[in-house]
């Protein structure tokens, strides 16, 4: 049924997609895709389940274009920081911050990393969806370890597939733990210091940690 066979309650204001997928995410990001209903996310938004098919086919409609709405706004924002004339290592750590941001700002990056896990054996569709997802962020990475490869402030013996590899597991497996552990795990310290191994590993022979692209004094 297309969106404009779809009708909303008599009487009651139809909520705006964003809302809807608001609510939604807020309840994926908890509880999963299997433990998240139609039911509840009506309840979580205010609305009846009515409002909800107003906007969405299904569950699995809402969910898809809630992954592609914030994948599409965080990789917007990655593009938007990151400057193809910037030294390389602050280029990383631009992209680490952007993480960082949309990791404790909102649960959106939380939202994200639930799902792509749950998703490997009950999702088949939407973990496709994933993998195109983290292969444009290892490209991505690579692209600027590359760069760096080729401006001489990385090293010309390591591969940048599995740097951008290695960074990106990196970064969320520290997103992991500190959902899972946030008095223990302080994100931003972690990440900091993921920053602070990249200039030391990445660096040339001979070459000095340049801790003004980590932060460090």
């Amino acid at each position: 049924m297309s969106n404009g066979g779809r009708k909303a309650a008599t009487g009651e204001a139809a909520p705006s997609r964003k809302q809807l997928m608001d609510a939604a995410i807020d309840s994926f990001a908890r509880l999963g895709y299997q433990g998240t209903s139609i039911d509840r996310i009506a309840r979580d938004a205010g609305v009846t389940k009515g409002a909800v098919y107003y906007h969405f086919r299904d569950k699995e409609e809402l969910l898809s274009q809630a992954v592609k709405d914030r994948i599409g706004g965080f990789e917007q924002h990655v593009l938007k920081e990151v400057s193809g004339e910037e030294d390389p290592l602050a280029n990383l750590k631009r992209v680490i911050d952007a993480c960082f941001f949309h990791a404790t700002a909102s649960n959106h990056r939380r939202f994200i990393i639930t799902l792509m896990v749950e998703a490997l054996d009950t999702h088949p569709s939407l973990s496709a969806e994933f993998q195109k997802i983290l292969r444009r962020m290892r490209s991505f990475l690579a692209g600027v370890v590359r760069r760096g490869q080729e401006r001489g402030s990385f090293r010309q013996d390591v591969v940048p597939e599995r740097v951008a590899a290695l960074v990106a597991g990196a970064i969320m497996g520290a997103e992991i733990q500190h959902y899972q552990d946030p008095e223990e795990v302080d994100l931003r310290r972690v990440l900091d210091a993921l920053v602070e191994q990249l200039a030391t590993s990445l660096a040339p022979a001979g070459a000095g940690t340049r801790v003004a692209a980590t932060g460090g004094a």
